[in-house]
């Protein structure tokens, strides 16, 4: 489902941007336009035929001015290294603007994960964290699941990072099962996070939830989890979608009953109580929310001028580009921009390292309602830059990360 457009030069022309705004001293724009470390490993297992093959790996740090590099690591035959720099320098300004203690991070390997057994992931996935040793420490490197990486494969990583050490850390890693040091309500927490930004907005515009239509692309943990709480919360999900394709009831569709089908089936396409559409239509339906929670460069300059939702919260990274942005503009519709739409799986994963570096546990209502106090402030501090500076969401939330960003480079000052 990904596009053609280079992230990496999508994540630039937003910093250029933002830059230029904020007259932002020319040394820390230079700064910011390059990350601080770039690994490329090498990795080679032996695949359950008896054959070997050589995978390429990914890790980039961007910025660690703020803490710890923290970041996802995704499994996709696309993955390359401007990519990975792009997710990196986003996840910087992501970690910034909800203001927890991280800089940004991001990993990756070019494989493709739907064609490889459990076995075979298994001994990627530890051949990738034993290239990177070094490089992960609960101090240091922080990684977390992305696409179609899960929380079995973080326990490897912990499990090969504590077996290289000698003892249990259960903090090198978040995403992870509650049984190996994991936090409840992780696995909902970048959905959840998502539609409490849905709730601001809405609350701004002096909308109601029970009066609104969802249509989301991608039904990962990231839509799913979106779709199945919008909806207890009481509005409509119309429309779901994956790679395979998607399906479509404007009577209204059981997110718990399709997830079933979908587990069962591979796919939401097919699904009995609705008709089959594809992921490019979705985006187009007539909806009152959209939700892009797949991958990047999903609405582009090609189909921005047909889509019909009055608000997009980007649950994936990078769905729409600048281009799209400006169409959309024009057009009166609402963004809630990535960094700040799906920067509750971020802010748990804080609250997972926390509980792990002190082995000390929280409820699952503790873990929401921290999560709902941080976003709800986040999105406080966005829409007043937002106003007050007549700027778009998406780059009042680049004016208050890269604010924030830059003061504690300025802070820390140039070492020698």
């Amino acid at each position: 489902m990904g596009g053609s457009e280079n992230p990496l030069d999508i994540a630039l022309s937003q910093l250029d941007m933002v830059a230029k705004q904020i007259n932002l001293d020319p040394a820390i724009h230079n700064r910011f336009r390059k990350p601080f470390k770039c690994f490329i490993v090498s990795i080679p297992i032996r695949l359950d035929d008896g054959s070997v093959e050589v995978f390429t790996g990914y890790r980039v740090h961007h910025n660690t001015s703020r803490g710890p590099a923290k970041g996802g690591i995704r499994y996709h035959p696309d993955v390359n290294l401007d990519e990975v720099i792009a997710l990196a320098m986003w996840m910087t300004w992501k970690c910034a603007v909800v203001d927890i203690p991280f800089g940004g991070a991001k990993g990756g390997v070019a494989c493709n994960p739907k064609a490889m057994s459990r076995a075979e992931l298994q001994r990627l996935t530890r051949r990738y964290t034993s290239e990177l040793i070094n490089v992960f420490g609960p101090q240091t490197d922080i990684p977390a699941p992305d696409v179609y990486t899960n929380p079995q494969i973080m326990s490897w990583i912990m499990d090969t990072y504590s077996v290289s050490i000698g003892y249990v850390e259960p903090s090198v890693v978040t995403g992870k099962p509650p049984a190996v040091g994991g936090t409840l309500g992780r696995q909902e927490a970048t959905g959840r996070g998502c539609v409490f930004a849905l709730h601001s907005l809405l609350k701004k515009l002096g909308k109601n939830i029970d009066e609104q239509t969802v249509a989301v692309q991608g039904f990962g943990k990231v839509g799913y989890n979106a779709a199945d709480i919008i909806r207890n919360d009481g509005a409509e999900v119309i429309a779901v979608s994956d790679s395979k394709g998607g399906v479509y009831n404007p009577k209204g569709l059981d997110t718990k009953k399709l997830w079933q089908f979908k587990e069962e089936s591979g796919s939401v396409h097919g699904y009995p109580d609705g008709d089959d559409l594809s992921n490019e239509e979705l985006l187009e339906l007539e909806c009152s929310i959209l939700i892009p929670a797949a991958m990047e460069n999903q609405i582009t300059e090609k189909n921005a001028d047909r889509i019909k939702a009055e608000i997009i919260a980007e649950g994936a990274n990078g769905p729409t580009t600048p281009d799209a942005d400006r169409i959309l503009l024009e057009r009166g519709k609402h963004m809630l921009p990535d960094i700040i739409a799906n920067a509750g799986g971020v802010t748990t994963s804080y609250f997972e390292w926390v509980q792990g570096l002190e082995r000390y546990f929280w409820s699952e209502d503790e873990v929401n309602s921290k999560l709902k106090r941080i976003m709800d402030l986040a999105f406080e501090n966005v829409w007043e830059i937002a106003t007050r500076d007549k700027v778009t969401m998406r780059m009042a939330c680049y004016i208050l990360a890269v604010n924030r960003v830059s003061e504690a480079m300025l802070l820390r000052g140039l070492y020698p």
